[in-house]
Formats: structure tokens, sequence, C-alpha cells
């Protein structure tokens, strides 16, 4: 039996990483604390709650896996190759398509609804 998932009163391991010394762009290696409350059987889709402290680092998502976020708290932007910016802050979404590449900066401390998807070849 399947059972709807209500965000506010699911259960969920918090998960603590820091982005990689590699791609770290700010002084600060600011800390994650992700809790996944959803993952599909065939691994191509979960969804959850992800939170971060200010920094700045390199992103790069798989040519096959695709995130849809909603800002709940706090300020971000997401900048492509170019150097395009997109800003986001609470009350507002978006979606980093597959392939994508460039640099996130939380600009205050951020809590975000979040759905990852695996497209497999498509695009």
């Amino acid at each position: 039996m399947t059972a709807i998932i209500h965000f506010s009163t699911a259960q969920a391991e918090a998960s603590l990483d820091h982005p990689r010394p590699e791609r770290l762009l700010s002084a600060h290696n600011p800390a994650r604390l992700t809790r996944n409350f959803y993952t599909h059987a065939s691994g191509a889709l979960s969804a959850g709650e992800w939170c971060c402290e200010p920094g700045r680092w390199r992103i790069a998502f798989a040519a096959g896996k695709a995130e849809y976020f909603h800002v709940l708290e706090g300020r971000l932007s997401i900048a492509d190759e170019s150097g395009l910016a997109v800003h986001f802050r609470a009350g507002e979404g978006g979606v980093i398509p597959a392939g994508f590449t460039g640099v996130f900066t939380v600009h205050e401390a951020v809590r975000k609804h979040y759905v990852v998807f695996e497209l497999g070849d498509a695009q």
C-alpha cells in the first residue's frame, strides 16, 4: 500500500555534507542538511527538504538529472557558465535543468523543498 507523504510530519534521517573542496568558491565551506522524504523504488525520483548556510560553489548536474525546487526561507542565486545569474527568495521556485553547470550561491541561509528526477537519455 502506498501512503501520501506530508513533508511537515514526515520522518527522515538528516544527512549533513559540505561542497567538495575542489568546487568551493567561498572562504567558508557551508554545511548542507538534507532530509529525503521520498525515493521512488526505481531511484528515478526523490523529494525532500534541503537547508544550507551561506556560501558559494560550482555545481554540475549529470546529463540525465534535473531538479525542481521551491525556496521556503532565505535567498540564493544560480549562475550559468557565462555568469548570467537567476535569483530566488522565499516563495519562489525554479528548475535546474539536466546537464547544467554553473555556480550556486546561498546569500542568506536557505531552506527549500526539492524534487530530483533522473531523465535517462531524454533531456
